[in-house]
This record gives C-alpha cells, structure tokens and sequence, in this order.
C-alpha cells in the first residue's frame, strides 16, 4: 500500500491517501467537507478537476473517457500520484446541461411549453 499526497487547491487542505481508498473516503475520515450525494459515481456532485497528479477510477460511470483525464469523481477516484485538485469544478458536460435547463425555463422558474 503506498500513500500518496492530495492537496485542494484554494483551500489549504492536504490529507494522505492511500492507493487502496478513495479520495472521498479519507476526506470523511479527516474531517474535510468534501460534498458527494451517490457515492457510486453517477452524480457527480463529489467532481473535482485535477490540477496535477493521476487518479484510477474505473468505476466512475458519469464521467466520459475524456472527462476521466480531467477531473475525479471523489467517491471512485484513487490517488495514483500525489494530486492538486480543485473541488467543486465539474466537466463541461454538466455545465451544458445546467445550461441547456436554465434556458427552458421561463422566468418564474416554470418549465417553458413545447
């Protein structure tokens, strides 16, 4: 088992984590409000782009093969390397998406007719 060194950007958080757990996992054990919903890798709310370093997450089922290389689903995602990640960053997929359901709603927040 190696441990390996992530740091949050932006927030001075750095925790150890060990190739055999999840990033999520150790930020629950260390106290640090890392936020997640599923916890199986589908919805994305626990992403985080990554800055520097590799993570191994073949369970994270929302994410591309693209999105993979650029962002970590906490609760799958195993530190590879020691990692620079920025929390709270999510792939351009989901911003689409917000965007695409921001537009079809009306101004009262009313889903506009078809």
């Amino acid at each position: 088992m190696t441990e390996y060194t992530v740091e949050f950007v932006g927030t001075g958080e750095t925790i150890e984590v060990a190739d055999t757990e999840t990033i999520l996992s150790s930020c629950i054990e260390e106290g640090i409000a890392q936020e997640y919903s599923c916890r199986v890798g589908m919805c994305l709310a626990c992403s985080a782009a990554i800055v520097e370093g590799e993570v191994t997450q073949p369970a994270a089922r929302g994410l591309t093969d693209e999105e993979a290389e650029e962002y970590a689903l906490t609760c799958m995602a195993r530190p590879q390397s020691d990692l620079k990640l920025d929390r709270g960053k999510y792939p351009p997929s989901i911003e689409d998406d917000a965007a695409t359901d921001a537009t079809e709603t009306d101004a009262d927040g009313a889903a506009a007719d078809d």
